[in-house]
């Protein structure tokens, strides 16, 4: 036996498979003194186990970059949010949470805008002006023309990506356009645990470019449930320089006078779409605590 360090890249009904470093996919199991303890294993975790052959038993739970809940992935470098122009209709608020959603896991971000062919009037520049100077950056392709993918494989070159969005949004062909062998691989991972991809109910890495694709089955319907935020404040970034600096201690940002953020927002230096979506997401926040209690 020997004890070697890998990537959970797939986990399915008690077993996870392993990409150890040595190249070899194997089939594992947690070890007891593991299991006694409260543990949770995400596809993205990176593991020591020791194997026999092809298989082995997973020893520890190496530190995680992050986590991110549903779908259930860990050590993620980036996100991207997938959102069409049109057909169906871009919602800056559905941008926003989840951009949010990223935000409370601490993953970077990115937004693509795809059917670019398809924008109205002055939309591209709209988003380019909300999203660009927050840090978030932005791109716009036409992915059944395989149009504008170049800076998004390069930006996934040796890392590990997740598209997210809504049904529609053309993440399918994006992620074709993209690797075109992808859905071989997806094949070829699925073989060894019987199960198809279009099958599949849990995610799993795919390999891509030095790095690896998050398949994330599901990740379609954006729900506040899954921000684990201190505050919808939290999930965005341009309210931080403002802490602290409204008349009242607790401000909620909606109606209080001498409130810096709204003065913000009038100035123009905070975006009016953004401002919007976060009244929506408190209100949303604020009445599901409410029907909690």
């Amino acid at each position: 036996m020997s004890e070697i360090t890998g990537r959970i890249i797939k986990t399915y009904n008690g077993y996870y498979y392993v990409l150890g470093r040595d190249g070899v996919t194997y089939t594992a199991k947690v070890r007891g003194r593991l299991k006694k303890a409260r543990f949770l294993l995400a596809a993205g975790d990176w593991v020591t186990l020791e194997t026999r052959g092809e298989e082995g038993m997973i020893e520890t739970i190496l530190p995680r970059r992050n986590l991110l809940q549903r779908p259930l992935v860990a050590n993620l470098d980036w996100l991207f949010a997938v959102f069409a122009a049109k057909d169906p209709a871009p919602s800056f608020l559905l941008i926003d949470k989840l951009l949010a959603l990223a935000e409370a896991y601490d993953i970077p971000a990115a937004l693509v805008i795809n059917k670019c062919d398809l924008a109205a009037e002055g939309f591209l520049e709209q988003i380019r002006a909300i999203y660009e100077p927050l840090g978030y950056p932005v791109y716009f392709v036409e992915a059944r023309k395989g149009k504008g993918l170049d800076p998004i494989r390069a930006k996934m070159t040796g890392l590990t990506s997740a598209f997210g969005g809504p049904s529609g949004a053309g993440k399918s062909t994006l992620l074709n356009h993209l690797d075109p062998s992808l859905t071989l691989e997806t094949g070829a991972v699925s073989e060894k645990i019987g199960r198809g991809r279009h099958t599949t109910r849990f995610a799993q890495l795919l390999p891509f470019a030095g790095g690896f694709i998050v398949d994330t089955p599901g990740f379609g319907n954006i729900d506040l449930r899954e921000l684990e935020l201190p505050s919808v404040e939290a999930g965005f970034r341009e309210l931080a320089p403002y802490a602290g600096q409204c008349r009242f201690t607790g401000c909620s940002h909606r109606s209080e006078t001498g409130c810096a953020v709204r003065e913000a927002v009038e100035a123009g230096t905070i975006s009016k779409t953004r401002y919007a979506s976060y009244l929506a997401m408190y209100e949303e926040a604020s009445a599901r605590k409410e029907w909690e209690k």
